[in-house]
């Protein structure tokens, strides 16, 4: 039976500067849930890539003393290198400078102006160049100097008045609110669907989607006086990369409508209002879902390179490793949620969560087998029904694992997990195996058997999110690469009595402070 598709994507991200953690935080969910899925038996589309026109970059380039050109190139560059450092296992990377994404583009504008949905007129009113977005007037605040800005992002806007098409928005009040009616999950989390179904009902504006006033992006069909809004622009991205316009094309008829979009609370109105009514005046199926997660907080303050609080995400790794970044990032804040990271609490879940409680378990388990049991598996006698809780708790962690992943509550994910985890060493304790070696050795046995298959599904349980730290952990136990499925999962599968174990060693060290070793 073939695979069922599943198509995930991150925003693709702006080039005007180096990726800090909110990218990598960003990309890291879309790749848990994206080998999740795999490891569920999907097949899996994962999309993340660069967003490389607009004004904002123009600028930027300029300021750097380079043509846009080189300047996407060198910093594009940089977002592919942090997939690699994260560990990112997505399937495409695009720019939109590529000539597939420039064509597509073209071709949603046609097929928009063609269904009578676009229009010539001209445009005057606040843009944010740093947002690339259009601001009402009762959108918008005043500081001190009397600079108006967009309280949503902090970027300031200028007063904009040149020739434009524009998309008659206006129309599709009724449309979206429909469409949202009728998928109910289509935007999450629910705080985010309220802001937006309250946005729409409130009434829509015709938006301008052109720009004459610089250069750098793609022309507008048969108007190349016209640049494209970079939005537009952008988001068309989604479909680019499985074929569009090529509607024949098999990887868009397998992966289209996408199953999740990814993004920051900041950008959910270009996706879930803007993108599915681009989408239904082009003839095109919008997406199944968007979900806006939070802000990662440095000491309460949103991150900026203006603030000087800009964390990035190959420091982290280097002070922490990676497998205990990825794991704290989606463990600490409850996703959907603004939230706060600090050292402290990362090394208060490296410590306690990692190296204690799953950790330890594994390594005094796995090192009582091999001083006890000829660094075998050993062979189970009769189960009593705490043997039986702890392999069922374990065995149904999937579905809870499953549940909570598919509405994007990671933590929650985690905390079922780790709620095995703490199963585990409850159990460990109560049995106390260290003792039975010299009163019941055959209990041993059974006691040790149990918790090692326990590890094993908590070790197939955590692939997603810390896939080296897994690995590592089912190479301990003898588990051949060709069964880390979950179609492994559960006792079908279980581990073999007598199979020979290599030598058990530490996969998660405690973090020490380097000052406070000295």
């Amino acid at each position: 039976m073939a695979s069922s598709p599943y198509y995930l994507t991150t925003p693709i991200y702006y080039v005007n500067d180096r990726p800090h953690i909110g990218h990598a935080y960003t990309t890291l969910a879309c790749d848990v849930l994206a080998r999740f899925k795999r490891l569920d038996g999907y097949d899996v589309h994962f999309l993340t890539g660069t967003d490389e026109h607009g004004q904002k970059v123009e600028k930027s380039a300029q300021a750097a003393g380079v043509d846009p050109q080189a300047f996407t190139d060198k910093v594009s560059q940089n977002f592919r290198r942090l997939a690699e450092d994260m560990n990112y296992s997505n399937d495409d990377f695009i720019r939109t400078t590529e000539e597939r994404h420039i064509r597509s583009a073209q071709a949603i504008w046609q097929a928009i102006k063609d269904n009578g949905h676009i229009y010539l007129g001209s445009y005057s009113g606040w843009y944010a160049v740093r947002d690339e977005a259009f601001y009402a007037e009762s959108e918008l605040e005043e500081n001190t100097e009397g600079q108006k800005f967009a309280p949503s992002s902090g970027a300031e806007v200028e007063w904009v008045e040149e020739p434009s098409y524009f998309f008659d928005l206006s129309k599709w009040q009724q449309p979206l609110l429909d469409f949202y009616d009728a998928n109910p999950d289509f935007i999450g989390p629910d705080t985010r669907r309220n802001e937006v179904v309250s946005f729409v009902e409130g009434g829509l504006k015709d938006l301008s989607i052109s720009r004459t006033s610089f250069n750098w992006g793609i022309p507008v069909p048969d108007d190349p006086d016209h640049i494209m809004y970079v939005w537009l622009d952008a988001l068309t991205n989604y479909i680019t990369a499985v074929g569009y316009p090529d509607e024949e094309n098999p990887d868009y008829s397998k992966f289209w409508p996408a199953d999740l979009h990814m993004v920051g609370k900041d950008i959910v109105r270009f996706h879930a209002v803007y993108w599915p009514a681009f989408l239904m005046a082009a003839g095109l199926a919008p997406p199944k879902r968007v979900y806006a997660h939070g802000w990662l907080l440095n000491k309460g303050e949103k991150m900026s390179k203006s603030l000087g609080n800009v964390v990035l995400p190959e420091d982290l790794v280097a002070q922490y490793g990676l497998d205990p970044v990825r794991y704290y990032l989606l463990r600490e804040v409850p996703f959907g949620n603004d939230g706060y990271i600090s050292h402290e609490t990362m090394v208060s879940r490296i410590n306690s969560d990692l190296a204690n409680d799953i950790g330890n378990l594994a390594q005094r388990s796995l090192s009582m087998i091999a001083k006890n049991c000829d660094g075998a598996v050993p062979e189970p006698g009769g189960y009593y029904a705490e043997d039986v809780a702890l392999l069922e708790a374990a065995q149904y962690a999937l579905k809870k694992v499953r549940t909570e992943f598919d509405r994007q509550a990671f933590h929650r994910g985690l905390e079922a997990i780790w709620q095995v985890v703490g199963d585990a060493n409850r159990y460990v304790d109560a049995q106390a195996p260290w003792a039975l070696r010299k009163t019941d050795p055959p209990r041993m046995g059974t006691v040790l058997y149990v918790l090692a298959e326990t590890i094993r599904h908590l070790a197939l349980l955590i692939q997603p999110v810390m896939p080296g730290s897994a690995a590592n952990m089912l190479d301990q136990l003898g588990i051949s690469p060709d069964a880390r499925s979950f179609a492994h999962y559960g006792p079908d599968h279980a581990l073999v009595a007598g199979t020979a174990l290599p030598t058990p060693s530490p996969v998660f060290p405690r973090h020490v402070d380097e000052e406070a070793a000295d």
